[in-house]
């Protein structure tokens, strides 16, 4: 566990499931008390990433778009989170897919792109199910390094996002 996840423990407990399978794809369902609009917008929006997911984003809504999610955002350029990233599918209010890379402690990761893929569906009574889909991994130490760690990784996300409809935004400026 890193020192990022560890103090967000309580939250890896979340259900999740991994296909090792389909390519090593990681599979991650949450249900959120929110309607699928706000959800939507919490993943397509600077205000809304800024919320749950990060505390800085840069994000051009198209097909093509980026979609650079800054997790330290006052580091240097490279440094600064999943930059440079691109919108790979839009669904309006019922899916996005994006590119995605690793930290920089995996390298020959880092500069290939993996793909995350959110879809919402609503339940009703103001809530929905939000399904992340993270795939396109390929073989090696590194690449299973990197996996493991999205396990744990994607599961404080979808804390977070749960955590931003039931409680309100993360105050990043007091978060660890």
């Amino acid at each position: 566990m890193t020192p990022f996840t560890a103090s967000l423990a309580p939250l890896l407990s979340l259900p999740g499931v991994v296909d090792r399978s389909n390519g090593g794809e990681i599979r991650k369902t949450v249900i959120v008390e929110a309607s699928p609009q706000l959800v939507w917008s919490a993943w397509t929006t600077v205000d809304g990433v800024k919320s749950f997911f990060a505390p800085d984003a840069v994000i051009d809504l198209r097909v093509g778009g980026e979609y650079s999610i800054l997790f330290r955002p006052g580091n240097a350029v490279g440094e600064r989170g999943a930059e440079g990233m691109r919108i790979l599918e839009l669904e309006p209010s019922e899916r996005i897919a994006f590119e995605w890379n690793a930290p920089p402690s995996f390298p020959d990761v880092r500069a290939a792109r993996t793909r995350v893929t959110v879809a919402l569906e609503a339940l009703g009574d103001g809530r929905t199910r939000v399904e992340l889909v993270h795939d396109r991994w390929q073989e090696g130490e590194q690449w299973r390094q990197a996996h493991d760690y999205f396990v744990s990784a994607w599961d404080v996300v979808l804390g977070r996002l749960q955590t931003r409809f039931a409680e309100g935004p993360i105050d990043w400026d007091n978060h660890n």
